[in-house]
Order: structure tokens, then C-alpha cells, then sequence
């Protein structure tokens, strides 16, 4: 018998207990770790689940290809996910896919139609003057103030500056915490919010209701015989946006020329309402926006502003006015998709084409702000590559097709190892056992972390899977029944083989691996699924084999069932065709009784 050679290898051989406790505690961790996450299933992808999913397709105008960015689609995904929400919609999906495309996953319950609508287009961003704020929901007067402010002396507190001349009054004023949406927190006294970006119009109490320079009309308790005023002004004292809904309805129908409704939410969370006038300026007049931290003064994380020509010249016009109000009419709010997200002040005419918005920002929120900014100057569109709606019936009846499939497959594989390897089949069922164990887990693990979602090409994926796992304890059988042709015993017959049999498992399964990822880099949408899964799967199989597979035939190598070659262990040397032993006899030594006579040689 051919003992392993010392070392290394030869501990490891003779410790497989080792590596059968380490993969149990990690069953076991991750198990526990399953149920205490509250997530015992995989979470279901639309197509098994019902709903619609959207695969949406960037598309610059032309020359300015480069507007396609990570920076820019990761907005995207967030403006989406904002309008998405806005329809009511829990467990919605949004996520990039590859460089230019992004897919929404709306569940069942859902508009399609209107989801449709909303996602795909062009987001909306203009700046407009602030007539009125206030907190809403508890607290609120429910009547425009125009004279809520941001803090108790009366001044907003996040500022709007020129980013060329008057960079050394960015800290003017005291400064808010800045929030993602440039908000900052009301004062005790006040109910106003303070601003991060702005612009505003000349908003008058007395306001005729008609805009004059780009300015803003301001709705008042005392326009009389306006009837739009008077519907203004009913909206926003009925407006609570702590409701979902109210927030989502707010705005809608209401032209870059008109007054609006709005709502908003400051840096400690509260929601506040607004009365605002007619856009003075469009998002598209921004040429660019960066956070950049200023080391020239103590603003900290800011972010700047460049305008187009046109745009710098409604900017001028419109800082300008709203620098003579007070608070909140000196400021000006950034709306996106109809929801202020900054509303900074100024205190003078911004004429430089540029501006610069201070807070106490820290640089996530100068990003996501700038971000914001920069993509209402895109000319970024999205073109729908595919819509497909799947309703719940469906889906079961595909999850359960399925996992029919699923269970042939897996049926005639052991059905097969039973029939040809008999004993060792057991050694393959509870390796398939423990693989299909930990992808599960893994599965429904993955679904709260990474929103990984199981559709059906998934579900195939793992059905193949089955396929590539017995695959790799085969190739290691049929390595260890060859050595046991050769003549050797089962236990140096493992040994001996496994080197040979984990440079194939490993080559086989880099192959496959390979395969998943370029398919997973390569193509969009559900086939990602697949691919993933058959990435995932493939990984799993490496480790089972090696910390699973390897160790258990080594100490079922120790019984007598197997080493004794029972001819029910699909190891019976007889039924192998093993050769005899190889045995060395030695060759009589011919007697020298004196020289040799060289002719008789």
C-alpha cells in the first residue's frame, strides 16, 4: 500500500473532520443569520412575482455623447426612483445596467401606463421664487405667511453667492446643516426653511397676479377677484405633505409659467409646504454645477454654479429682485419633478453667470445637490428598450413550472448516481444536499443586501447548476476508481487522485465562472439573472467540493463498507477490472566459477 507523502498535504488528508466543521458553521451562521434577517425566501423577481419591468436606454443628442456618465445615470436612478415613489409604489426597483441603461422593476398593484409616463421622460428642473413656507402637518397655520422666515432673526439661513466676486461673503449669515436637498433646519419660532440653492422673483402681498421681468406673482390673501389666487391659496392651506399622497398630487397640471403648491423636506426631516411663483429660470440655463470644497474661507463643502449666457442673464435679473425682500421672498426654490430641494436666500444681484450655494454641507449632500443641477442642464433622454408586465397568476405558475423542472432534473441525477456509482451516490446526494442548501441561503440573504430578485431565467441557472456540481464529483470518482484499476488500495487511492481530479474541477469550473461573467457584463435586463446565478452556483461548487466532498469520501475511505471494496460501494476492484498487484521477484545470480572464456561469450 502506498502511504501519502508527509507534509502539508499529508496533515490535511488525515484532519478532513476539519473542514467538515468549517463549512458546518458556516451553514449554520449563515442560517442563522437568514432567520434573524426575517427574510427566509429568495425574493421574487416581476416576472415570478407579477408587475412590470422597464429597460430604459440613454440617449445623448448629438455631440454630447459624453453627458452618458456614471455620475449622471446614478442621478437618473435617483430622480426615477423619487417619481416612482411618487406613485405610491413599495418594493419599486431602479437600477443602472450596464453604461447606459437602467431598469425599473414596478410590483404588482401598479399603474403601468402611468409608471411609464413618469419614468421615462425628462426630469424637470427650474428655479422659482418663494412667496410662501411653512412646516406642514403638525404645527402649521395652514395660511401663506409671507413673513415665515428661517431662523428667528428674520434671515434664511443657507445662502446663494456669486461664485466669482463674492466668494469672501459665502459665510454671510449664520449657516444651516445642510441636507442632500440643500434644506435647512426652522428655527423654534419660525416654520420657515431655510434655502441651499435659490431664486426668487419679486413677490408682493399686493402682487397683481401677472409676472413682470422674469419675476414671480405673488398669490395674497389680498388679490381680490383672482380666482387662480384664490385656488392657490385653498391648495396650499389644504396641502399636508407628511401625506404620501398629497405630495405626489402636489404641483401636477402646473406650468413653467404659473404659480404652484410644493413640498419639501428640511435637514431634520420635517415636510414643508410652499407657495411659489412662475419659473424665472430653466434647468437647462445651468452649464454645469460641482461640489468643490472652498479653502479660501470657512464654508466648508459648497457648491457652484455656472449658467449659460441666457441663463446668466435671467439669474442677474431675478437675484436682483428677490435681494430687496425679506425672508422667505428673498429666496429662491430648486424644483425637481415638482419637490423643492434646495431653496437658498441671497442678499444681492448675482450678475457674474455664476453662484455659489454654503452650508453646512457635508460632501455626500454637495454631490447628490450638485448632481441634481447639473442633470436638469443634460440633454439626456431615455428611450424604452422593452415593457414587460407579468401578473401575479403568471408568475406562480412559472415558479412553479419551474421548480418541476428543477426537480426532474434533479431526480434523474440521482437517479443515475444511485444506478452507476451505488455507495458513493451518497456521498453525491448529500454534496448536492449542501450545495443546494447554501445557494438558498445565500439567495434569500442577497435579496435585502444587494436587491437581488429571482426570476425565471434564474431559476434556470440553478437548474443547470445541478448539472456543473455533479459534473465535478464525478470527474473525482472516476479519478479514484482509475487508481483503484491500477491496483492500488482505496485509501492512497483518494489521495492520489484528488491533485488530478481538483486541476480539472478547477479548470472546468474557471470556465464556466468565465462564461456567466462575460454574460453578465454583456447583456442587460433578466438574462443578468441567469448569468448571476450560474456565477453564484459555480462558486459554490468549488467550495463544497473542496471543504465537503473531498473530506467526507476521505473518511468514508476509513470504513470497511468502502475500503474493503463491498460490491455495493461502486468501488469493488473486481467489478473495476483492477489489475493485480504489482509484485517485484528477483532474478537468480549467475555463478562465477572463473574467467569467462570469450569465445564461449
Amino acid at each position: 500500500m502506498v502511504a501519502p507523502k508527509k507534509g502539508k498535504n499529508a496533515s490535511a488528508q488525515s484532519k478532513p473532520g476539519r473542514s467538515l466543521a468549517l463549512i458546518l458553521i458556516a451553514i449554520v451562521a449563515l442560517t442563522g443569520g437568514m432567520f434573524a434577517s426575517g427574510h427566509t425566501t429568495p425574493r421574487l423577481g416581476i416576472d415570478l412575482a407579477g408587475g412590470t419591468s422597464i429597460t430604459l436606454r440613454a440617449v445623448p443628442e448629438e455631440g454630447q455623447e459624453s453627458a452618458i456618465n456614471k455620475t449622471n445615470m446614478d442621478t437618473a436612478v435617483e430622480i426615477m426612483e423619487r417619481r416612482v415613489n411618487g406613485l405610491g409604489v413599495s418594493e419599486a426597483e431602479v437600477q443602472t445596467q450596464g453604461d447606459r441603461n437602467i431598469i425599473v422593476n414596478i410590483p404588482k398593484g401598479t399603474n403601468s401606463k402611468e409608471a411609464r409616463e413618469q419614468v421615462g421622460t425628462t426630469a424637470k428642473l427650474y428655479f422659482r421664487p418663494v412667496v410662501a413656507t411653512e412646516l406642514s402637518g403638525a404645527g402649521a397655520t395652514g395660511s401663506p405667511s409671507p413673513s415665515a422666515t428661517g431662523n428667528a432673526s428674520g434671515e434664511p439661513t443657507d445662502k446663494a453667492t456669486d461664485g466669482a466676486a463674492d466668494q469672501d461673503k459665502a459665510t454671510d449669515g449664520e449657516k444651516a446643516s445642510g441636507s442632500p436637498s440643500g434644506s435647512a433646519s426652522a428655527s423654534a419660532t419660525t416654520q420657515g426653511r431655510a434655502a441651499s440653492d435659490a431664486l426668487k422673483a419679486d413677490p408682493s402681498p399686493s402682487g397683481s397676479g401677472k409676472a413682470s421681468d422674469g419675476a414671480s406673482p405673488s398669490p395674497s390673501a389680498s388679490a381680490s377677484g383672482d380666482d387662480a389666487t384664490a385656488a392657490l391659496q385653498q391648495q396650499y392651506a389644504a396641502l399636508d405633505c407628511t401625506d404620501e399622497a398629497a405630495r405626489a398630487k402636489a404641483g401636477d397640471g402646473s406650468k413653467q409659467d404659473e404659480s404652484m403648491v410644493a413640498c419639501g423636506q428640511n435637514s431634520q426631516g420635517q415636510w414643508q409646504k410652499y407657495i411659489l411663483g412662475p419659473a424665472a429660470v430653466d434647468g437647462t440655463d445651468v452649464d454645469e454645477a460641482e461640489a468643490v470644497y472652498n479653502t479660501q474661507t470657512a464654508a466648508g463643502w459648497t457648491v457652484t454654479m455656472k449658467f449659460t449666457d441666457e441663463g446668466g442673464k435671467k439669474f442677474a435679473d431675478i437675484t436682483g429682485k428677490l435681494a430687496q425682500n425679506q425672508s422667505p421672498q428673498n429666496q429662491f426654490a430648486i424644483v425637481l419633478d415638482n419637490e423643492v430641494v434646495s431653496d437658498p436666500y441671497v442678499s444681492q444681484a448675482l450678475t457674474g453667470g455664476s453662484a455659489e450655494i454654503s452650508g453646512n454641507f457635508d460632501q455626500e449632500e454637495a454631490q447628490a445637490l450638485a448632481n441634481m443641477l447639473s442633470y436638469g442642464a443634460l440633454p439626456l433622454t431615455f428611450k424604452e428598450d422593452s415593457v414587460t408586465t407579468v401578473t401575479a397568476a403568471l408568475g406562480g405558475e412559472q415558479l412553479k413550472a419551474g421548480l418541476i423542472a428543477g426537480a426532474i432534473g434533479l431526480a434523474l441525477v440521482v437517479l443515475y448516481l444511485l444506478v452507476y456509482y451505488r455507495g458513493l451516490s451518497f456521498i453525491a446526494v448529500a454534496s448536492l444536499l449542501v450545495s443546494a442548501g447554501l445557494t438558498y441561503v445565500i439567495m434569500s440573504l442577497l435579496g435585502p443586501t444587494i436587491g437581488f430578485a429571482l426570476n425565471l431565467p434564474a431559476v434556470c441557472g440553478a437548474i443547470v447548476a445541478i448539472g456543473i456540481t455533479a459534473d465535478s464529483f464525478i470527474v473525482y470518482f472516476e479519478r479514484v476508481r482509475d487508481e483503484i484499476r491500477e491496483g492500488r488500495s482505496l485509501r492512497p487511492a483518494v489521495e492520489r487522485a484528488w491533485p488530478r481530479a481538483r486541476r480539472t474541477i478547477l479548470v472546468s469550473d474557471f470556465v464556466s465562472f468565465l462564461a456567466a461573467a462575460v454574460l453578465f457584463v454583456v447583456t442587460v435586463g433578466k438574462v443578468q439573472g441567469f448569468a448571476f446565478t450560474l456565477g453564484l452556483t459555480t462558486l459554490l461548487d468549488v467550495v463544497v467540493v473542496f471543504f465537503f466532498t473531498k473530506p467526507l469520501l476521505t473518511l468514508m475511505a476509513r470504513r470497511k463498507f468502502f475500503s474493503s471494496g463491498h460490491k455495493w460501494s461502486g468501488l469493488d476492484p473486481k467489478s473495476l477490472g483492477a489489475k493485480p498487484p504489482l509484485r517485484r521477484t528477483r532474478r537468480p545470480a549467475r555463478p562465477v566459477a572463473g574467467p569467462v572464456d570469450p569465445k564461449e561469450a
